[in-house]
């Protein structure tokens, strides 16, 4: 486990690489967006209407009213987070994201289990967010949820394959959609309150029978996991860092004011639909469609329905935009054997890796036909478990060479990253233990590949590389 915490076994190259297989200049992605483009592409990664609209309502059903108030304390430990992204990302802008960060920082193990437990994120939420897709059409057609959440992962493929600011206009418009929807539910809710501002901290839920529930604080904790993947998304600036402008200042620019906004767009309708819902068992049940259209009619909850649809839609898009720019710094880093390596590192037309941006698609698309019932909680611990590792990056991204070189740094360091580190052991520490088996024996997986595969090849595989940026040449 010392490759864990050493920063000198990271082979990290910041020449020109050769590409693999060839001695000719490498693959690389093209800077052709500004904050404004990433913030749109990063926002709608975060993809705030289909988080309130899918992943909320189950935290509504575990929590009650203590919902809101969980949101919060996930959105103010993001700060934290936010933080360490900003100084790392800026530090070194890899489309790599935290497997790049990490690795260079805090040794290469550390950094590829980061990597995999981002790839499990990423692979498997996207296919999931997008069965829900039938749900927000039935006010227009039926469809079945596999059917459609595939039809929805096949169209973000071939979005995907577009040049990248083609994908922000795209990607802009239906988010502009979804934060109306989500303004629509705030107005109504806060329209039709039912209670005041101190139901948000008394901690009740709806049991059996009609029963009233008291919210224990463990129960509050347990649930940050998944207050914590809400606004996840805000991490998708750093895997766009290779192709923003000016990375060394746009990208923490992009973090946090993407962090800010979807914590608006996301807690603020909690709140009111907190407020609003006609009883505990409503709000409980989480149907925030079904309480939208009793504060209104049925036209404006279609009309928020179909909102919502596209901002799934819209989700799929970023997210396999993201996936694809990991997959293509995995295979430029030579994570892999040389043929795999090869196709994954292939830019098409438009710049995009075309080759990469197809297996995230195509296997997405199969998984919205297998059952995954337990995937909110293996989410929530992997996102708990990589904001965990990067913290520890940014514990360290201040030795060496790395001391003084041009990046933004974050207040309050070294206070932040050790704080941070403390609370979300504790917050993994009190997960269901079937989700953390899951990612354990997934995490022992890929440390048996490091061993038999990677390591053995350590110089020739999963070489780091921090691409010009233009500031630093």
């Amino acid at each position: 486990m010392t490759d864990t915490l050493r920063p000198s076994p990271t082979t990290v190259i910041e020449e020109p690489l050769a590409p693999l297989g060839n001695t000719a200049s490498p693959q690389k992605l093209k800077r052709s967006i500004g904050v404004v483009g990433g913030t749109l592409l990063t926002l709608s990664c975060v993809t705030p209407a289909s988080t309130l609209f899918v992943v909320v309502p189950d935290l509504f059903s575990s929590l009650g009213t203590a919902t809101a108030l969980t949101i919060a304390i996930g959105s103010l430990l993001c700060i934290a987070v936010a933080f360490c992204y900003s100084e790392l990302g800026t530090l070194i802008p890899s489309a790599g994201g935290e497997y790049a960060m990490v690795s260079t920082l805090a040794g290469r193990l550390a950094g590829w289990l980061v990597f995999v437990l981002s790839l499990l994120v990423v692979m498997i939420v996207p296919p999931v967010i997008a069965m829900g897709t039938a749900d927000y059409l039935a006010p227009l057609v039926h469809l079945p949820a596999a059917g459609a959440g595939a039809g929805v992962m096949l169209l973000a493929t071939l979005a995907g394959l577009l040049d990248l600011r083609a994908n922000a206009w795209i990607t802009g418009i239906f988010l502009v959609l979804e934060v109306i929807a989500a303004g629509v539910v705030a107005v109504l809710g806060f329209a039709h309150s039912e209670r005041g501002a101190g139901s948000l901290v008394s901690m009740h839920v709806s049991g059996a029978g009609g029963h009233t529930n008291t919210v224990t604080a463990m129960l509050v904790i347990s649930g940050l996991a998944i207050a914590l993947f809400i606004t996840q998304g805000f991490s998708t600036a750093v895997y766009l860092s290779e192709e923003l402008e000016n990375p060394r200042r746009n990208v923490a620019r992009t973090v946090l004011a993407t962090l800010a906004i979807s914590t608006v767009i996301i807690l603020v309708p909690v709140v009111a639909i907190t407020m609003g819902a006609p009883d505990l068992a409503a709000l409980t049940s989480g149907n925030i469609s079904a309480m939208v259209e009793a504060w209104s009619n049925s036209a404006v909850g279609t009309f928020v329905s179909l909102c919502v649809a596209l901002a799934i839609i819209n989700a799929g898009i970023v997210m396999v935009i993201q996936n694809s720019r990991v997959l293509f710094a995995s295979a430029r880093d030579k994570s892999w054997p040389e043929p795999v390596n090869k196709a994954l590192s292939k830019l098409g037309r438009f710049g995009s890796p075309w080759v990469a941006t197809l297996v995230v698609g195509v296997p997405g698309a199969a998984l919205c036909f297998v059952n995954l019932d337990t995937l909110y909680g293996v989410t929530g611990v992997s996102v708990t478990g990589m904001y965990l590792l990067v913290a520890v990056a940014a514990l360290l991204c201040r030795r060496g060479s790395h001391r003084d070189k041009k990046a933004w740094r974050m207040p309050l360091w070294p206070a932040v990253p050790v704080l941070l580190i403390a609370v979300l052991a504790y917050i993994l520490s009190q997960q269901e233990v079937s989700y953390l088996l899951w990612t354990g024996g997934i995490t022992a997986v890929a440390t048996l590949y490091w061993v038999i595969y990677l390591r053995p090849r350590k110089d020739t595989r999963w070489l780091v590389s921090i691409p010009e940026d233009g500031e630093t040449a």
